[in-house]
């Protein structure tokens, strides 16, 4: 994956593009808000902060907001648990009380990778997972691997440009970012 690919096809688009974050500036997000960024993630924004309508600004957004933003797989998932959309079968029978479901619900995706925001509502496993990670679609629990990498997303999300990729992406299945890839399968989750 070449993060000059990435820049290539932002540039391209007319995405605005600040300076990147600094490793101080880095660190700092990740100990404030509790994950690593992916190596992939990691390098894009060691060299480029997009910024703009439905980007996370790491620099310059309010915690609040990316608090926000952070939270919204979980969200989605404890909606379609109190609708009663979601629950798999390998969960504990689901409880009476939406109390008890949403705690046993929270309990256990708390323990699945952490998903962080590239864009809108598409995100990149966090690390420990390591580059060439999948891009993920999160709306509630339809969740979707949207493509299998960053150069392939910002590819598709923001269309072609002239850039010649070195190699191919990584096959995505079920098993490569389990429970969230086991979602975009089809597959009942296992945690």
């Amino acid at each position: 994956m070449s993060i000059d690919d990435c820049v290539t096809i932002l540039t391209a688009r007319g995405v605005t593009l600040e300076a990147g974050l600094s490793p101080t500036e880095i660190i700092g997000v990740e100990e404030r808000f509790g994950f690593e960024f992916n190596p992939d993630h990691r390098r894009l924004l060691e060299t480029v902060q997009p910024t703009g309508e439905r980007w996370l600004d790491w620099r310059n957004e309010s915690p609040a907001s990316i608090e926000a933003r952070l939270a919204w797989p979980l969200e989605g998932l404890l909606f379609d648990v109190e609708h009663d959309s979601f629950w798999p079968s390998t969960w504990p029978k689901k409880p009476d009380t939406r109390a008890e479901q949403f705690q046993i619900a929270a309990d256990r995706i708390a323990t699945w990778p952490m998903l962080v925001p590239i864009f809108a509502h598409r995100y990149l496993p966090a690390h420990p997972f390591s580059g060439g990670a999948p891009v993920f679609s999160v709306w509630q629990s339809d969740v979707i691997v949207y493509v299998n990498d960053l150069v392939d997303y910002f590819l598709h999300e923001f269309g072609p440009v002239d850039v010649q990729r070195i190699g191919s992406a990584p096959d995505v299945g079920p098993d490569t970012c389990r429970p969230w890839s086991l979602l975009a399968f089809g597959s009942d989750v296992v945690d």
